[in-house]
């Protein structure tokens, strides 16, 4: 609807002929797309430690907390990594705003992370309430990032179209 709406703007006009093929695939699969679903799913997983920390008192949640918190830190790197090239060698997806709002807030939440896995390698006592309280924000960036990541795979198509034959 807004896309018929927009026709008769130039900007609009150049954004959407600019190419929005995948440059950083695998067999025809975008690696970031592929690649997100370790960090997302192990922030989630630190806060669920956090909270059954919280209710048990239970030190193996906060060995289970480090290692999740250590593995979402560099999963996040490593998808975050992809993202960027992906941003900066592609044209059409490097000319959205969406693009920058959703690489801003993912490097958010890759701080957010590393210094969440840091807090509980130095003092692993303090996860209570340092540490959920940078889980519970971590968990929000997540839903920000992937909101953003969400608007440019369904809104603009970005990481559906890995050639242009396609």
């Amino acid at each position: 609807m807004s896309e018929t709406r927009d026709r008769g703007n130039p900007v609009i006009e150049e954004v959407i002929e600019e190419d929005i093929a995948s440059t950083v695939a695998v067999a025809g699969h975008p690696i970031h797309a592929m690649s997100v679903h370790f960090p997302i799913a192990l922030v989630f997983a630190v806060l669920g430690c956090d909270i059954f920390y919280w209710w048990s008192g239970d030190p193996f949640w906060v060995r289970v907390s480090i290692w999740a918190a250590g593995f979402a830190f560099a999963t996040g790197v490593a998808a975050g990594i992809v993202g960027t090239l992906e941003l900066l060698l592609v044209p059409g997806i490097r000319m959205r705003v969406a693009s920058w709002t959703h690489a801003v807030a993912a490097m958010t939440l890759i701080a957010i992370a590393g210094t969440n896995w840091g807090l509980r390698l130095i003092e692993p006592g303090a996860i209570l309430p340092h540490g959920l309280l940078l889980s519970v924000l971590a968990s929000i960036f997540t839903g920000l990032a992937g909101w953003h990541g969400g608007k440019l795979v369904f809104d603009h198509g970005v990481g559906l179209i890995v050639t242009a034959k396609e």
